[in-house]
């Protein structure tokens, strides 16, 4: 788990999960992985992993070349808010 971003508005962090052979994986196995995305005004997140997860990394990368302030990290993490359900709960 690494913390990649975290303004006044949402926090990314990675999970990065490699297969372990003792729990059905083999070594040569491809890593599994995600990104939580977190809206802390609205209090809700997503897990994103797969197909979306890649595009996600894509649109970042791309971004980060341009070197965006903080408002424009956070205006491409919006686009993600209309699929954010899971609210977010502390204990």
């Amino acid at each position: 788990m690494q913390m990649l971003y975290n303004s006044d508005s949402y926090a990314v962090v990675m999970f990065d999960m490699t297969a372990d052979a003792s729990i059905g994986g083999s070594a040569d196995s491809p890593s599994r992985g995600g990104y939580e995305i977190v809206d802390k005004f609205a209090r809700k997140e997503i897990f994103i992993d797969g197909a979306l997860a890649q595009s996600f990394k894509e649109g970042v990368e791309a971004l980060i070349e341009t070197e965006p302030s903080e408002e424009e990290i956070d205006e491409y993490l919006a686009r993600f808010t209309s699929l954010m359900h899971q609210p977010v709960v502390l204990h």
